[in-house]
Formats: structure tokens, sequence, C-alpha cells
């Protein structure tokens, strides 16, 4: 037994020394087996899925395209306003003592809105009256003595020159008092009366509003410029109405506000007796038009790193094509290549397609 034990400890040592099991050829050859064998089992892993999926097709619904009319729209906030909005405020310091209008009330240029107090002027006028009446009658007698011969030249004159100066100071303080009237700069409505009796003259004034001229106006950002012009369509839209305005730009600003970055177009309204000032719409400028344009719904197209991409029905498979777009109005999106007449593009169901899958049209 101990011969046997003794013969069995060599063998044990041959086989773990003189097998060279740490030789790295050795175990680069095992490994590359087990590889080998590892591959075998993939392909045939692969192949088995491919069965499966060979039967595999996805519902979709398609559009076939056709040329038709697009517009390109640009939408933004825009505002109502009068082409002439003036406060009339006092031209003098004083006491409201009256207010002759109210909200809503139509007024004409120079009509008298409100009155300061103006007691002191009235008292001026009143004390030069009785010398005005004075001195008019020692002229009219002076000139009656020089008809007659009687009285000298210097007299007459003198007379005159004392009456007509007092006569033009009447017309100062006159003209002083109309200083203590609020009137009205234009023909229009009267849209706030920012005054009552009692206010100083300096606390508030009467806004007056021409609503014969309206306006609407917008601002677009720079980013627009070049691409609105004078004379576009545009539909002005009022939610709260329910109503809209076809009208056509009128005005584009030729200058970029240096802090918003922005400029003004404007559109003029004339008299219409829906609108008002400071009401807010939504300004629709049709600033492009291609008559025969392939069009695509925004959500359709995917964005790759290959560049936009959507997916037709090609026979029975998905096939991906690659396109080019222009503008977008609406959700929808001018192709301008990739894309033509009669091609069935996929507008439901593209989610989980693949290049090349089999698809059932619904």
């Amino acid at each position: 037994m101990k011969r046997i034990f003794l013969l069995a400890v060599p063998a044990m040592i041959l086989a773990s020394c003189g097998g060279n099991a740490g030789d790295p050829t050795i175990q680069l050859s095992a490994l590359k087996k087990q590889r080998a064998e590892l591959d075998i089992k993939i392909q045939k892993l692969e192949a088995g899925n491919k069965d499966k999926n060979c039967g595999k097709t996805t519902a979709v619904s398609v559009a076939e395209l056709q040329p038709m009319v697009f517009n390109g729209i640009i939408e933004v906030q825009a505002q109502i306003n009068g082409d002439e909005i003036v406060n009339a405020t006092a031209r003098t310091m004083g006491t409201v003592n009256r207010v002759n209008v109210q909200v809503g009330q139509a007024v004409r240029k120079g009509q008298v809105l409100a009155s300061l107090d103006n007691v002191i002027a009235d008292q001026q006028i009143a004390a030069l009256e009785p010398q005005i009446q004075l001195t008019k009658a020692l002229f009219e007698k002076q000139q009656k003595l020089w008809e007659q011969n009687i009285g000298t030249e210097v007299q007459l004159m003198s007379a005159k020159a004392t009456y007509e100066n007092l006569v033009k100071q009447k017309a100062v303080l006159q003209a002083n008092k109309d200083l203590y009237n609020i009137l009205s700069p234009i023909n229009g409505t009267v849209d706030m009366v920012g005054l009552k009796v009692g206010d100083q003259s300096a606390a508030g004034f009467i806004r007056i509003v021409n609503t014969s001229n309206l306006k609407a106006e917008a601002s677009l950002g720079e980013n627009y410029i070049g691409k609105v012009k004078v004379g576009d369509p545009a539909t002005l839209v009022f939610p709260d109405m329910n109503d809209s305005v076809k009208a056509k730009i009128t005005f584009v600003s030729k200058a970029v506000d240096p802090l918003s970055r922005a400029f003004t177009v404007q559109i003029k309204l004339g008299n219409n007796n829906k609108l008002h000032p400071n009401m807010s719409s939504i300004l629709k400028i049709a600033n492009y038009e291609n008559p025969k344009a392939i069009v695509v719904p925004v959500s359709v197209i995917q964005k790759t790193s290959e560049g936009q991409m959507v997916y037709i029905a090609d026979g029975n498979k998905a096939k991906l094509v690659n396109i080019v777009t222009g503008r977008n109005s609406n959700g929808m999106v001018e192709v301008l290549s990739g894309l033509e007449a009669g091609d069935k593009i996929i507008i439901a169901g593209y989610e989980d397609l693949d290049n090349g899958e089999p698809i059932a049209i619904q």
C-alpha cells in the first residue's frame, strides 16, 4: 500500500507541473474554444428569434400625399389701439369745481370737459369793466370835441390809448381765464374721467379716444425680419368675442428695439363698433404660400443623427426615408425633398417600426 501511495504522488505532481495547466498558450486555446461554442449558441438563438419574427406585422395607418396649398402662418399676440388717444389736462393750477362729461360721451375738439375755480380771474375782469366803460366814454367825448376843433390831438390820442390799453388788459385776463377750462384736443369719445370736483388740477386727466382710426399692433422677434412685409394678408382673432377680422399689414417697422430685440407691425382697422382700444387679440400673418406643397404632420417626423426621417409604406413593408423640410404651420410641415405625390406616409403605428418591417395597412 505504501508503494502505491508513493507512486501516486509523483503522478499528481507530474500532472500539475508536467501538464503545464498554467501555460498561457493552453489557456488561450481553451478560451477560444469556449468563445466558439458561445458563438454557435448565439447564432442558433438569433436564427430562432428571426424565425419567430418572420410572421410579425405591425398595424399602421397611412395617408397618400397629394400637392396642396400651404400657407405659412406667423401667430403672435396683438393689441387694439386708437390712432389718437390723448389725455386732456389743465393748463394751470387750480381746484376742479365742475366736470362736464362722463365715460362714453362723444365730444368735439375744443369742448370744455371740466373747469377749475377761477373766482380771482372773474373778479379782476369785473374790476376792469367800469374803467373800460369810463375810458371809452372819455375817448368818444374827446373825439367829438376834436371834430368840432376843440381840444388838442394829444388829448385825443391819450384818451384813445387809455381806453385801448384797458381793453387789452381785459383780453389778457379773459385768455388767462380760459386756461381754467380743460378742453378736448380732438374729436372722440371720453374713455376715462380721472378728475372729480374738489381735486387739484395736477391730480388727474380726462382721456379722449378717437375710435374712427383704430389699429392693431404686435411685436415680432428679430428672426422674422424680412419675412413680413406691408400687404401680407392677416387675420385678427378675438377669442372672447368668438369673432375675427381679416385685414392686411399696413406698417412694418424698419428698426429693432435694442432691449426687446423685436420690431412692430401694425394693421389699420378704421372705424369698427365691435372693437375698443386695449382689447387683446391673436394676430395670424399669412406671410408665405406654396400652391403645390407636399406637407406632413409634425408629429410623424423623427429627428436622428442622420437628419429628419419619416416612414412610408413600400408595399407591405415600412421604409424609412430622409426628408428636407421647409416652413411649418398649424402642426403641418412643408417637405422640400424626400417625398413625392402618391407616397403613402405612415401616420399611425410608426412609433415601434423598424426599417423594412412588415406592416398591415388599416
